[in-house]
């Protein structure tokens, strides 16, 4: 059957109890988060030390089932950090999605690293396996120090870093196998997947490091915010010291082993976060909600509407449909857009932009497909009309 543009709008508005502009995906607060920042700011202790920077971290720890947790000023200072952990040099290559937020990227660049772009999985919408594995196959090969290398430049591939897209878990069974077949560590960008299990293990704690966002458009929010999950409890300890400086505990000296960065979480922000936590699983059911009646409207129409993958359970952060082809995209995109229902496309592909485009890359055949077809759906987890 086919879906007509206006009969989306309609029942977008419908399921939001039809207000006047539909945003892609607001925050939600109540006296909750007013009281634990008014209380933080009262306190006087708003910048990285105080008490909800340690209860954050412990409730976002206990909720992953990670070994450590490690909160950040936003998930790009997580992801950096992560991967100059994971030993990422300058002249070393990266492999990632095109398919992806550019901030993935950018901290691939900031270790002068760079990305190599590996086509995405039209199931998960994250690092294909048998792409990957074919790639490498062809192009790489494992030197006598156990380290992976591009033959033909001579790079050593240090890292891998999948991205859970729109909160739908990638194929980590098949990625763990092929980070340890190559001997590439695997840091997963897991910015938009709080609240989403592969196979009844929450995503970012399946490679050595993992990095979710609590930006103000994610599932909960700091304002701004990021952590990284550790697979040990060491590697949370290196994490925290290399984001506080590498500063040494001392009541009143200033002394700092190593260069470092400055990448604490503020306790205003986990202020904000502790707050939210306590929302975390309303907000996970309500979304899921709202993913089923996307699901059964668009069911027997010309438009895919974007499922989690088998074996996952996902937050449905964003809801996305594919549409029947390129050229409905643009008008789709103006006729939501000007009847006040915000809807938007994938991100450009990232080996398009300028500061990419020379990067090294493999096929990217599902990647450049989904990005002429793939739109985002308004996804906030409240107000859903009964």
């Amino acid at each position: 059957m086919t879906c007509s543009i206006e009969q989306t709008i309609q029942f977008i508005r419908a399921l939001y109890g039809d207000p006047e502009h539909l945003p892609l995906h607001a925050p939600q607060f109540d006296s909750d988060e007013i009281d634990l920042v008014t209380e933080t700011i009262q306190s006087t202790f708003v910048s990285s030390v105080g008490k909800y920077v340690d209860q954050f971290e412990m409730l976002i720890k206990e909720y992953t089932q990670a070994n450590a947790a490690v909160a950040t000023v936003n998930g790009t200072a997580a992801l950096h950090t992560a991967l100059f952990l994971a030993g990422v040099k300058h002249g070393d290559l990266v492999i990632s999605q095109s398919l992806t937020f550019v901030a993935t990227c950018n901290a691939i660049h900031y270790l002068g690293a760079q990305p190599l772009f590996i086509d995405v999985s039209l199931t998960h919408l994250s690092l294909c396996p048998i792409s990957l594995d074919n790639y490498l196959t062809e192009h790489a090969e494992i030197t006598d120090q156990n380290e992976c290398r591009h033959k033909l430049t001579g790079k050593i591939i240090r890292a891998m870093v999948p991205m859970h897209t729109f909160g739908h878990p990638a194929d980590l069974d098949a990625l763990v196998s092929i980070s340890n077949k190559w001997h590439i560590t695997l840091v997963e960008d897991a910015a938009e997947s709080l609240g989403s299990f592969y196979k009844g293990q929450h995503t970012g704690t399946f490679g050595q490091y993992g990095c979710v966002s609590f930006n103000g458009n994610k599932i909960i929010t700091t304002g701004g915010g990021g952590i990284i999950l550790c697979k040990t409890s060491h590697e949370g300890t290196r994490a925290k010291h290399i984001t506080t400086t590498a500063k040494q505990p001392h009541a009143f000296e200033f002394y700092h082993d190593e260069a470092a960065f400055n990448y604490r979480m503020p306790n205003l922000n986990a202020a904000l976060g502790c707050a939210q936590m306590k929302k975390l699983n309303q907000f996970l059911t309500q979304k899921r909600e709202i993913a089923s009646q996307y699901k059964m409207f668009f069911e027997k129409t010309d438009y895919q509407f974007v499922q989690e993958p088998s074996g996952c359970h996902s937050n449905y952060w964003l809801n996305a449909i594919v549409l029947p082809d390129p050229a409905h995209k643009s008008t789709f995109l103006e006729k939501t857009n000007q009847a006040g229902v915000m809807t938007r496309p994938v991100w450009q592909l990232i080996h398009t932009l300028p500061m990419y485009s020379n990067a090294l890359k493999g096929p990217q055949n599902n990647a450049e497909w989904l990005s002429q077809r793939l739109i985002n759906l308004p996804s906030s987890p409240r107000n859903i009309a009964q």
